[in-house]
């Protein structure tokens, strides 16, 4: 049992505790405490590289930012999301936002967040969406894949990573646009079905130009075509499915985000700290060796792109839902 001296001589010590917290709590955004960026997929992904790379170019641009990343893998992403947007407005909760995984998400379900109010900072990479082909694939482009399904519906698979994925998403759309059935095969990610693709099982994956990038250098897979608006630097020899007939638009867009009502002085100044960054020709440098298209779209356009494919995204889903 404490003494009376004991507690005595604490007493100075509790009594500065308050003085001590309302200090720090005074201090100026962002010195006070760490920004918390959270991550909705496990570290190590495409979502994860890109967080921790553009945050190592934006920190020495924000004096005194500290920025820890939490991965909250969890539902989709749904875990993450909804941890990022229901946070407190203040400056010091950030997270990645998706353009198809956190909108189908919203379109699909209800989950706890809007994709319209989150307060849009930057988006960094535009990864193309892309069908891919083992080598010994007798299919050299997207005709020939239509001619085929058309001749034999719903008679080739195409692994994707996962229901309302823009993998998925992919294939629906094509599907549309070429008249076409395929069989949709959901993996776990795209380390699976590279799995069965690489072995002969799977006839056709539908996934990300930077995820497939390394093995098209070394001639273990061939793309049929990219989704993007242009093709990929990295990859000029791939046309993209508009070249090829087929007026399609798909990826993967990844940027940060914070919650509803940040205050415009710290949303500001987080916008112009990333688009500091992203103008940086040693960040270009740094994302090209992680295989990362980059499509840098600040404030207002990153808020306009995110409208445009929600809007795009819910009359996918009257005309094809993507979950029963």
């Amino acid at each position: 049992m404490p003494t009376r001296r004991g507690a005595l001589a604490a007493l100075p010590a509790l009594l500065a505790a308050p003085a001590v917290a309302q200090a720090q709590s005074a201090a100026p955004w962002p010195t006070a405490r760490p920004i918390e960026v959270f991550v909705p997929f496990p570290a190590g992904g495409g979502v994860d590289t890109m967080v921790r790379g553009i945050l190592a170019q934006v920190a020495p641009r924000l004096p005194g930012a500290r920025f820890v990343v939490t991965n909250r893998p969890g539902a989709g992403g749904q875990l993450g999301f909804e941890a990022n947007f229901n946070a407190a407005p203040d400056g010091y909760t950030l997270g990645a936002a998706t353009n198809t995984a956190m909108i189908a998400i919203s379109v699909e379900r209800s989950p706890r967040y809007r994709p319209a109010e989150f307060t849009y900072i930057a988006n960094v990479v535009d990864d193309p969406a892309a069908f891919w082909v083992h080598p010994d694939s007798p299919w050299k482009d997207l005709a020939d894949l239509a001619a085929a399904a058309r001749a034999q519906p719903e008679s080739f698979g195409v692994g994707t990573a996962g229901v309302g994925s823009d993998d998925h998403i992919l294939q629906l759309t094509f599907e549309e646009a070429s008249g076409t059935r395929l069989i949709h095969i959901p993996y776990n990610g795209t380390a699976p079905t590279l799995r069965d693709l690489l072995g002969g099982r799977l006839p056709i994956g539908s996934f990300n130009m930077g995820e497939g990038l390394t093995l098209l250098r070394e001639g273990r897979i061939r793309c049929l075509g990219q989704a993007g608006p242009k093709r990929w630097e990295a990859a000029p020899g791939i046309p993209t499915f508009r070249e090829q007939g087929f007026d399609i638009l798909g990826g993967s867009a990844r940027g940060i985000a914070g919650p509803p009502g940040i205050p415009a002085p710290i949303r500001d100044a987080l916008r112009e700290a990333f688009r500091d960054a992203l103008t940086d020709p040693g960040f270009a440098a740094e994302a090209a060796r992680l295989n990362l298209p980059l499509r840098p779209l600040i404030g207002e356009e990153y808020a306009a792109m995110m409208a445009a494919d929600l809007a795009l995204l819910q009359r996918l889903w009257v005309r094809r839902p993507w979950k029963d």
